[in-house]
């Protein structure tokens, strides 16, 4: 798993700042239909195939992909099950897909933090806890998906992403906080299985339950970099003032 907050996250992401970070709390963006048929004039075969993956992977991220049909892929879309079957002709090929053309590309925005701060786990872990929001941000459909399928026990986007990617860099990452308690750079008291899983928690935990308390008066200001702040805070302070 990829590890590891500057409030432009990483690779070009914009500021976590203004109405773009208070949109980024909704979770859920509901996909546009139209009556089933064939793509409007206009619409190419790419930017078909293109939309169908991100309905998919709104729905996967609401009800599971286990939970989650072709057949409910086209009628979200507002297209026929036939057109869905050109270009996906299984769930799971739809799966190995979305691995290969979103996954990856996330994969790779939340790695580096660690490699480009190996003397400076502060660093590395404030970088990785303001890439996951921010990939949040970006992809709304994210901390959902997350938390339902690949920190949950039995998540089928957890199984397929261990086949594709093995654990080498969970474990590269758990060297390295090993390496930085044994040298005095980070506390010996923190479990190093659980750093990961910490952050996870203090981060895409609250944004995928986003729905359920940002109409609540005392968080409904809360922001993504607001939740970013105070995971760092917490994980690198503690309570103590």
């Amino acid at each position: 798993m990829p590890e590891s907050p500057d409030t432009k996250g990483s690779r070009g992401s914009l500021p976590l700042t203004g109405a773009n970070v208070r949109a980024a709390v909704v979770v859920e963006a509901a996909p546009v239909g139209r009556r089933p048929g064939r793509p409007v004039g206009g619409v190419t075969g790419a930017m078909q195939r293109a939309r169908l993956l991100d309905v998919a992977l709104v729905l996967f991220a609401r009800h599971g992909i286990l939970d989650t049909s072709l057949a409910a892929i086209a009628r979200a879309a507002g297209v026929t099950p036939a057109m869905v079957h050109y270009y996906f002709r299984t769930r799971d090929q739809l799966l190995d897909v979305l691995i290969d053309e979103r996954f990856v590309p996330l994969r790779a925005m939340l790695g580096g933090a660690f490699e480009d701060n190996p003397d400076d786990p502060v660093s590395a872990i404030t970088e990785l806890a303001r890439r996951l929001v921010n990939v949040a941000r970006e992809h709304p459909w994210f901390p959902t998906l997350w938390v339902r399928e690949v920190i949950s026990e039995g998540g089928i986007l957890q199984q397929r992403m261990h086949e594709r990617f093995g654990d080498e860099h969970q474990r590269k990452s758990l060297k390295c906080i090993r390496r930085w308690q044994e040298e005095g750079r980070l506390n010996a008291d923190l479990e190093p299985s659980l750093v990961f899983l910490s952050l996870l928690g203090l981060t895409l935990l609250p944004l995928a339950t986003s729905k359920m308390w940002r109409n609540e008066s005392h968080r409904a200001s809360l922001t993504p970099d607001d939740i970013a702040r105070h995971a760092i805070a917490l994980l690198v302070r503690g309570i103590r003032a």
